[in-house]
């Protein structure tokens, strides 16, 4: 019979061995433990970046970034190479994008997708060529698609007969010629959580179906687009290809009826491959996802006699989400009377859904572990939460810790690399963390982290000759 506590835990939740272990699927490769029981990443040790830095931190391992990289192009490569095409990986930037990140994905190869004009920015900061970007968002501003035509971004996904008729008027006034893809509604539910679908009917992005074909013979007669083919991503955090599979039959059937009206070069397949968050998280390995998406699709170009186009696809949390290591402080730890013998055990970190916000966004599942010390306790179900004023501010909702986890010790959270800085906030004004980056026992700063100072800088109703407090 399971303890009272254990009650609360989900079925899929296991009690450990060893509360201490790192699960390798979660974690990065280089993760281990020093002699002092100290988490480690990339050669240094967590005590010594929560020293240097402070905590809240966000650790990217630069080794790993580049390893999935290089395993998506290598593995899609093969895969387009044995189906007699070509495909190109974008690294998807939403999932957290900074110049130095930019960097190392176009440094192995891929290349990159925006979607607003602020990340298009950070792209160009970094100095990727334009020609190897893509352009992606459901309400770009006609200054987003001046600015992209203007640098010659390589494609842009439209979303919208509005947007078509922006580019109209944007290359009509510029002389410009602009590459497009039409993004397309293929109605293929994914078994992810409702905020993270986008191929079902009833959401904002793309043109449905039966309304693709109209609006590619309109970008047709437009002399300064130049149709490039169709893009379809069905949502992300995905399991399995099944779902690819059955989206791209549909796609190919609305591809084959274009090409009596021209050509149709390309199709992006978008991304949404799914990492490990916690133990018992299967994620489908790179080699298994290309081979039998891009089969896939040469197997429904041939059952339609037709040539199969050259193929993109677009990884981000599969390539930066397992590198990233989030390093917090424990202030306090409490237990919760819940009745009948029940207590649920508490444990209060110096961040939360300020920088974490995808446990109270959409019921993300996170890991956590100590850091600073191999805890010597029994397992103890246990739930991390952060220091807002929210009572949904929950950063690992469930999970077995050491009993002994007391202030002061630091706990790591991993799988944080994406969507974690990227939606980041300064809820109850609390700045924003930094980001470094490890690397044969190295560690970088590449994103500052914010202070006090820097958030009351943009208050305009503070006297300009006051001062303002500058710890974070």
């Amino acid at each position: 019979m399971l303890p009272p506590a254990d009650s609360l835990a989900p079925e899929w939740l296991v009690v450990p061995e060893d509360a201490n272990d790192l699960p390798p699927a979660v974690w990065p490769a280089s993760a281990a433990r020093d002699r002092d029981g100290a988490l480690v990443l990339a050669g240094v040790a967590a005590t010594d970046l929560a020293r240097t830095f402070g905590t809240p931190l966000l650790v990217l391992d630069e080794d790993e970034v580049r390893s999935r990289a290089r395993a998506f192009r290598s593995a899609f490569d093969a895969a387009a190479a044995d189906s007699g095409t070509t495909a190109q990986v974008y690294y998807a930037g939403k999932a957290f994008l900074s110049t130095t990140v930019a960097r190392w994905v176009v440094d192995e190869g891929l290349r990159v997708d925006v979607c607003t004009g602020g990340e298009l920015e950070v792209a160009l900061a970094a100095g990727v060529a334009p020609a190897s970007l893509g352009f992606h968002g459901n309400n770009k501003s006609v200054r987003e698609l001046e600015r992209a035509v203007e640098v010659g971004v390589g494609s842009i996904i439209v979303d919208s007969a509005i947007e078509i008729e922006r580019l109209a008027a944007i290359t009509a006034r510029t002389g410009a010629t602009q590459r497009v893809l039409v993004r397309v509604i293929s109605g293929v539910h994914a078994e992810t959580h409702e905020f993270l679908a986008t191929a079902h009917e009833d959401q904002k992005f793309g043109f449905p179906l039966p309304d693709a074909a109209q609006a590619v013979a309109r970008i047709r007669e437009i002399p300064g687009l130049d149709f490039a083919g169709l893009h379809c991503h069905i949502g992300s955090q995905i399991f399995g290809v099944a779902g690819f599979r059955e989206s791209a039959s549909r796609i190919l059937d609305l591809h084959a009826a274009l090409l009596d009206g021209g050509a149709v070069p390309q199709l992006n397949l978008g991304g949404g491959f799914g990492i490990a968050y916690t133990s018992v998280d299967d994620p489908t390995p790179i080699e298994t996802l290309a081979g039998e998406i891009v089969a896939a699709v040469a197997e429904g170009c041939a059952a339609r006699g037709i040539d199969v186009p050259a193929l993109s696809f677009e990884p981000g949390r599969a390539i930066v989400g397992t590198a990233g290591v989030t390093l917090y402080e424990v202030g306090t730890t409490k237990d919760v009377e819940l009745g009948s013998g029940i207590v649920r055990r508490y444990i209060s970190v110096d961040g939360g859904m300020s920088d974490n916000a995808r446990t109270a966004l959409y019921g993300a599942q996170f890991s956590a572990r100590l850091a600073s010390r191999v805890g010597d306790g029994d397992p103890q179900l246990s739930r991390v939460v952060g220091k807002h004023c929210e009572s949904g501010d929950i950063v690992v909702d469930h999970e077995y810790l050491p009993g002994d986890v007391a202030p002061g010790d630091l706990l790591a959270v991993p799988a944080t690399g994406a969507y974690c800085a990227s939606l980041a906030s300064n809820y109850n004004h609390v700045p924003r963390p930094p980001i470094v980056s490890v690397r044969d026992g190295r560690a970088t700063v590449i994103v500052r982290g914010e202070t006090v100072a820097d958030l009351l800088s943009r208050d305009a109703g503070i006297d300009a000759a006051g001062s303002a407090p500058s710890d974070r």
